[in-house]
């Protein structure tokens, strides 16, 4: 079997007594869909913070395309490849939506320190920012402040930047978290168009959005992995439908 793009051996996270993630194998492999759904306390926001190193491991490895990063600073895992989305977002909103994506592709290439004015003297990162909101349609709201957007189209924006850092390994946070149901096939729209060689995790409890998107689904339960399989094999299973699937909206 070739290396995962992102795997996990007997990953562990303790808060004192309390095992937030206990022995998590897992791997994502280079362009996989994957989902990973669970009760509320199950784990899943901890298991992401462990992967993108907001917290350090109680016990256990990340490799990252075979490399250990177990120990790695968060701002270098974003160097390496991994990106990831916020349920709450973390937008500039008095600045604009072009603004917002031309920093992170500032911050990639290490042309920050030179910006004059946010949105300023670099004709190949304003390009390489416009393209990345004509790729989301959002090129006609690229003038606009974040405040001034509807909070679907705020949730794009944060997918632009994600996108802006060229991940191999992105991460979504509830993407469509607090965002009204009639615009909810925007989010799920962008999420089909996504680049196909990028190694995608969702976290939802939206299970419309997860049985659409997933090719492969995880599930969580008090820490721990408690099943993986495909949508249809998740779908069918019965201790999944008893513990998560039947309080959701799948079904």
């Amino acid at each position: 079997m070739t290396a995962a793009l992102l795997e996990t051996h007997a990953l562990s996270k303790h808060f004192g007594a309390l095992a937030a993630a206990r022995q998590i194998d897992f791997r994502l492999d280079a362009g996989a869909r994957h989902a990973l759904i669970g009760p509320n306390g199950a784990g899943k926001t901890t298991f992401i913070n462990l992967l993108t190193g907001v917290l350090r491991p109680s016990e256990g490895r990340i490799l990252l395309k075979g490399q250990d990063v177990t120990n790695v600073a968060e701002a270098n895992r974003v160097k390496l490849g991994i990106a990831r989305t916020f349920q709450i977002n973390r937008l500039f909103r008095g600045l604009s939506v072009l603004e917002n994506v031309y920093i992170a592709v500032s911050e990639r290439i290490g042309a920050a320190s030179t910006m004059v004015a946010p949105a300023g003297r670099r004709p190949d990162v304003i390009e390489e920012s416009m393209h990345l909101l004509d790729t989301l349609n959002l090129q006609d709201d690229a003038q606009l402040r974040i405040s001034e957007l509807p909070y679907g189209r705020q949730r794009l924006v944060e997918i632009a930047i994600a996108l802006g850092l060229k991940p191999e390994v992105l991460l979504l946070d509830e993407p469509a978290a607090g965002v009204p149901s009639a615009e909810s096939h925007i989010i799920l729209n962008a999420i089909d168009e996504l680049p196909k060689h990028i190694g995608v995790l969702i976290i939802d409890h939206d299970m419309d959005l997860v049985f659409r998107f997933a090719q492969r689904i995880t599930v969580m339960v008090q820490g721990a992995v408690f099943a993986e399989g495909t949508p249809k094999e998740i779908g069918a299973n019965a201790d999944v439908r008893a513990v998560y699937l039947g309080q959701a909206s799948h079904g």
